[in-house]
Formats: structure tokens, sequence, C-alpha cells
């Protein structure tokens, strides 16, 4: 069984970073667009510049965007993981102790889900693993050609 499951990995992983970048990027859309309830709960946005809440919703919506995607999913994992982890500290925590105290579960699941696809990466499904994949297909190609002899 634990072969099979093995097996699975990068595509449960994949379906994983699908949803996690989804669920994040309609976080910062709601934020930036108010789409889905907006900001508030009634269609509110974040003010133009407004630190941090319209910084957060870009990283959001583009980050969860490349996440969905998986592309150059490492970097954005870590720069929404940072953001989440910023959120955490400076918005939730000064509120009280524990996440449940200080409604921070969402700020800390996001952070650490995105720090876990740091190190794991994309997965299956991701624009990363086909570009990997056509990279080494080109190098296996240029290796496997001899040389022209004179």
């Amino acid at each position: 069984m634990t072969a099979r499951l093995n097996g699975a990995q990068p595509y449960a992983l994949g379906l994983f970073r699908i949803v996690i970048g989804l669920l994040f990027a309609c976080h910062g859309a709601a934020s930036l667009f108010g789409v889905l309830g907006g900001a508030d709960g009634k269609g509110g946005t974040a003010a133009t510049g407004a630190w941090p809440n319209w910084y957060a919703a870009v990283i959001e919506l583009v980050g969860g965007t490349l996440v969905l995607l998986g592309l150059g999913t490492r970097a954005a994992a870590f720069i929404a993981s940072g953001a989440m982890a910023y959120a955490y500290f400076k918005v939730h925590q000064p509120q009280g102790l524990w996440p449940m105290e200080n409604n921070g579960e969402g700020a800390a699941m996001y952070c650490w889900s995105m720090f876990l696809l740091i190190f794991t990466g994309s997965g299956a499904f991701g624009v990363d693993r086909l570009l990997a994949k056509r990279t080494s297909a080109q190098g296996q190609r240029s290796t496997d050609q001899s040389p022209v002899a004179a």
C-alpha cells in the first residue's frame, strides 16, 4: 500500500498545490476587486497602496495564480509564505496568543501550506514540471548527437 501511495504522491501534491493556489488567489481577488464578498464581506476593496492590505492582496493574487499554475512555484510560495507569516505576527498575533483567539487560522494555514510547497515543488500538473521535462529532453537530444568528423 505504501508503494501505491508513494506512486500517487506527485498527483496528490499537484492537486494540493492547485487548491491552495486557487483559494489564495481568490482571497487576493476579493480584496483587490471586491468579488466573492470583497475584503469586508460586503464587496469592499483594499485601498490602493494601503499598507499592508493592498500589498498583501497583490501578493495573494499574483502568488496564488503562480502557485495554481505551477509556474515558479517555489519562489512564489516563498514570498506568499513570508507574507502570511507577516500577516499572522503583525496583524493577528497581537490580538491573542492562539490562532483560535486571534482569527489567524487562515494566515497560519496558508503560511505553512506555502512553506511546504517551497520544499516539495509543484508536483504533477504544473508548468514547472513541463518546462523541466522539455529542458531535459532538449539536453538529451544535444548530448546524444555524435560530433561530425572532418
